[in-house]
């Protein structure tokens, strides 16, 4: 290991009008580690990372690399210092090979061979541990081999020093391992690598050492082998904050919601759900697993009449009159209102449901105002709600009558999810709502959906971290490429299984 640091940051400071993204950040990077960079919604962390990236250049303060003070201004600048950032989101050309992305936009002067560079790929791919082929397309990747491409990508340009933004989000659990067996073979290297990840238990298993950011400042870092998730989670927060999830046993469960043979194809004629079975029960939260794309959100849509069937059938028990319903005749305004909802929290927040323009209070009057009978609308219990959900979720927003379109993307989230728990549903849908979400408001929703499910209300939450998964649900259903591939009970069962069941092809019946 080299002596000094990798990365240096002294007194960073960058603020947005009159809102400070991060004030008087010091913190360092040493050659050979593993950074984790832990911080609630809003604390400044990736506004950080962008500026060592080049994305965003810092009102005062210094960086240095390897000693050195050094102006970065652009991804160009980044790069030729050797510092490589892979986002969340890839920034992938899906008809190019995985070649052909790794060296777009590269102009070093010399000559360009597509032979070449894919050699060069191969044996970058050998030194770490990837697999990858030059020559696959990217829509033909999984999620995990379009992530290698982008790590693979910036370490061709000579990157050192990685930051990774959530790099586990969509992985299953055996993908993940193998990505942290090939971090650690780059750290072993004297790569230096920092992660941006909301997983408790990742830190713990993957870092060296732990830095916390709280409202834009840095707080401390921490040796990770002297640190717990009560430890970490205080210093995020500010505050003792309880890790448990309730798992009561469902008792007086009764069946609300039956989804038979349920197929669909999408606008270009490509199947994306084929023959799914199952039974949603009052009194339970049944959870889904299964990898990004794999059908999750046409599933719920589905069921909430936003999306036309090829065939197979939703039924709805009505608890009230015991009645069953055929949900496929009816529209998306009767299912709600007989209780069927779904919150859907999508990468665009304000695309599901919440009007970017209007104010929170207008967002709640938004379920309610055909119910009107005069000219004026009432604006008094929309109000109240609109208080509650604030106080209760802690929402950061000036007032009620800020338009949502100017809360962080957190924020806005709290506001819909909020929203729809408190419509007093029957079938409550939930679709990835702690996505994003800081770990004490993630909690907060977790007790609000044990609420729903100890009132009788049959709740289906969809989510991306097994290990909640596994603490909050009764039952998992795990869809792989639009067919069940497995129904399991949570208390009995594990991520690994799980995990093998999220990239199995073929589907099974709920009674197999």
């Amino acid at each position: 290991m080299q002596d000094g640091y990798a990365l240096e940051l002294k007194h960073v400071s960058k603020n947005f009008g009159n809102v400070a993204a991060n004030h008087d950040v010091s913190l360092n990077v040493r050659h050979g580690e593993i950074l984790a960079l832990l911080g609630e919604n809003g604390s400044g962390k990736t506004t950080l990372m962008n500026m060592i990236a080049g994305i965003y250049y810092p009102d005062a303060g210094e960086i240095y690399i390897n000693g050195e003070r050094v102006m970065i201004t652009s991804p160009k600048d980044a790069f030729y210092y050797g510092i490589g950032m892979v986002h969340q989101h890839f920034k992938l050309v899906d008809v190019f090979t995985a070649t052909e992305n790794i060296v777009l936009g590269i102009d070093n002067g010399e000559k360009f061979s597509l032979k070449s560079s894919a050699g060069k790929i191969r044996e970058i791919s050998s030194r770490y541990g990837f697999e990858i082929d030059p020559e696959k397309k990217i829509y033909n990747m999984s999620v995990s081999e379009k992530q290698t491409v982008e790590i693979v990508k910036v370490l061709y340009r000579g990157a050192n020093l990685l930051i990774l933004d959530e790099p586990t989000a969509v992985l299953t659990p055996q993908e993940t391992r193998k990505l942290f067996e090939v971090l650690r073979k780059m750290r072993d290297d004297g790569k230096s690598i920092i992660i941006i990840t909301h997983k408790m238990h990742e830190v713990l298993t993957i870092s060296d050492r732990v830095a916390i950011m709280r409202k834009g400042e840095y707080i401390d870092t921490v040796e990770t082998s002297g640190a717990d998730e009560e430890l970490l989670t205080e210093m995020m927060v500010g505050k003792k904050v309880s890790l448990n999830i309730d798992h009561p046993e469902p008792h007086d469960i009764r069946e609300r919601l039956v989804v038979r043979n349920l197929s669909m194809t999408d606008g270009e004629g490509v199947r994306v759900l084929e023959d799914i079975s199952f039974s949603v029960f009052g009194g339970e939260i049944l959870g889904i697993a299964g990898i990004a794309g794999s059908g999750q959100r046409e599933l719920l849509e589905a069921i909430a009449g936003l999306r036309r069937l090829d065939g197979g059938d939703i039924f709805y028990f009505d608890p009230k009159s015991g009645e069953k319903e055929d949900l496929r005749n009816k529209t998306p305004l009767q299912i709600r209102e007989m209780g069927v909802r779904l919150s859907f929290v999508p990468e665009d927040r304000l695309g599901m449901g919440l009007a970017g323009n209007m104010d929170i209070v207008d967002n709640m009057m938004l379920r309610s105002y055909r119910k009107g009978r005069t000219l004026f609308v009432n604006r008094k219990n929309p109000h109240k709600l609109a208080d509650k959900i604030v106080s209760e979720l802690e929402v950061v927003t000036p007032n009620v009558n800020t338009p949502v379109r100017r809360l962080s993307g957190g924020n806005v989230q709290k506001v819909l999810v909020g929203r729809e728990i408190s419509s007093s549903p029957t079938v409550l849908m939930a679709a990835y709502p702690v996505r994003g979400l800081d770990i004490n408001s993630s909690y907060t929703i977790y007790r609000l959906l044990n609420e729903q499910k100890s009132n009788g209300v049959a709740v289906i939450f969809v989510g991306e971290d097994l290990d909640v998964l596994l603490e909050l649900c009764d039952r998992i259903l795990v869809i792989s490429s639009g067919k069940v591939s497995g129904i399991l009970d949570a208390r009995n069962t594990t991520k690994e299984e799980i995990g093998r069941m999220m990239t199995k092809t073929g589907g099974v019946d709920e009674n197999d």
